[in-house]
């Protein structure tokens, strides 16, 4: 019987990242920009694709690697706003997304506390959202989020499992605690579809009724 362990690997890698992401990614970790893994941006890309996002949120920039894999799945008119409040990732992100040939209309990069941000984001106006910035935060996020998503919109938080820690109800750390009230809040709403998808760090996603 195969390991779990080696299925999950296989899974993970099944999508290879480009020259230019897997350049991005040690920039990213250089800087500490803790970048997605290339399973958690394959699934951002093709939930990208299957929403036909022309608009996407994506709170928390890092260094521009789940940008790029965001870029790469929405259509060629796109826009990708992504907000961040450290000054050194928002550099090391215009750089990636130069480098990959992406054109400067296709990214908005808003320097700013997500929290002083969000609540200027248009209502409905925007087909997706990723959710990957300041863990605490986060649930102060999920109101803004089903304001600013259209019906139909999809959002994605990438620490949903948060180091494999979610399940185990003895976990009682800050962090736990907060993915996993993130994580029963999409199980729980009434505007929204939720799974769980077993990459990366846990990715949750959910469509917008």
């Amino acid at each position: 019987m195969a390991d779990k362990a080696d299925a999950w690997m296989f899974a993970e890698d099944y999508v290879p990242e480009s020259e230019v992401v897997a350049e991005a990614r040690t920039a990213a970790v250089e800087l500490g920009a803790d970048p997605v893994s290339p399973g958690t941006g394959a699934a951002l890309r093709m939930l990208a694709a299957v929403a036909g996002a022309r608009t996407v949120l994506e709170v928390g920039t890092g260094a521009g690697v789940s940008g790029l894999w965001l870029l790469d799945g929405m259509p060629a008119d796109g826009v990708l706003t992504s907000i961040d409040s450290e000054a050194e990732f928002h550099k090391q992100a215009r750089k990636v997304f130069a480098a990959a040939g992406v054109l400067a209309q296709r990214t908005r990069l808003i320097a700013g506390r997500a929290l002083d941000v969000l609540p200027r984001m248009a209502a409905r106006g925007y087909d997706m959202m990723v959710l990957d910035a300041d863990i605490a935060e986060t649930p102060e996020y999920l109101d803004h989020a089903v304001r600013i998503l259209r019906p139909g919109g999809v959002i994605a938080f990438v620490h949903a499992l948060w180091h494999d820690q979610v399940a185990d109800p003895a976990r009682r750390d800050g962090e736990t605690v907060v993915c996993r009230e993130v994580v029963r809040f999409f199980a729980d709403s009434p505007d929204f579809i939720p799974a769980i998808l077993p990459v990366g760090d846990g990715l949750v996603v959910a469509v917008k009724r």
